[in-house]
C-alpha cells in the first residue's frame, strides 16, 4: 500500500523548494491531487503480473496468438515523467491459452511502476513464458519518453522501440509478422 500522506508531504516540500506558496488556490489541493495521481500510477508496485495469468484454458491450437497496438503508460524511473505508447505481444501456446484481457492486465501491473522501458519489455515476455509454459514468446514495446521531448534532446515524436523474444520464436520472424498483419 503506497502511503498518500507521505507522498502529499514531499509534494508540498518540492513546491516551496521551488518558491511557490502551496497555501494558494491553485496549488492548495495540489499535493493531494498528486498523491491520488501516483497511488494509481504506481498500483503495480507488489502485485504479481503472473496472478493475471492464472487462469488459463486447456486448447491446442498450435498458431501464433498476437495481441497488436496495445496502449499503455508506465514512468520512467530516472526523471519520473511518462513515457507512453503501444506494446505487441505474442506467444505461441503449448496446451493452454489465456484470455486476451489477461494479458493487457499483466502489462499494466508492470507498467504501473518506475520503470524502464527495456525491463518491462522482458519481464513481460518472460511472466508470459514461463506462468503460460508457451513454446515461445514476443514482445515489443514503442514508446515516446517524455524525458526525450522535454528535457535532454527536446525531440518530441521520437520513440524508443524494444523488442524480446523468449523460446521458438525469433525476433526476425516476429518483425515481419507485425509488419504484415
Amino acid at each position: 500500500m503506497i502511503p498518500p500522506k507521505a507522498i502529499e508531504d514531499a509534494v508540498a516540500t518540492i513546491l516551496k523548494s521551488i518558491g511557490e506558496d502551496t497555501r494558494r488556490e491553485g496549488l492548495r489541493d495540489t499535493p493531494k491531487r498528486v498523491a491520488e495521481l501516483y497511488c494509481d500510477l504506481f498500483s503495480g508496485i507488489n502485485k504479481n503480473p503472473a496472478a493475471e495469468l492464472s487462469t488459463t484454458y486447456k486448447e491446442e491450437f498450435r498458431g501464433l496468438i498476437l495481441l497488436r497496438d496495445i496502449p499503455f503508460h508506465s514512468m520512467c524511473e530516472h526523471h519520473l515523467l511518462p513515457f507512453f505508447g503501444v506494446a505487441h505481444v505474442g506467444y505461441k501456446p503449448n496446451g493452454k491459452i489465456v484470455g486476451a484481457g489477461k494479458l493487457v492486465r499483466a502489462l499494466e501491473v508492470l507498467a504501473r511502476r518506475p520503470q524502464l522501458q527495456e525491463r518491462l519489455t522482458d519481464q513481460l515476455a518472460n511472466v508470459i513464458f514461463e506462468t503460460l509454459e508457451a513454446e515461445g514468446v514476443a514482445v515489443v514495446i514503442k514508446a515516446e519518453h517524455l524525458c526525450l521531448s522535454l528535457r535532454e534532446t527536446q525531440k518530441s515524436g521520437t520513440q524508443v522501440v524494444t523488442t524480446a523474444t523468449r523460446g521458438t520464436i525469433e525476433e526476425a520472424n516476429l518483425l515481419s509478422i507485425l509488419q504484415c498483419t
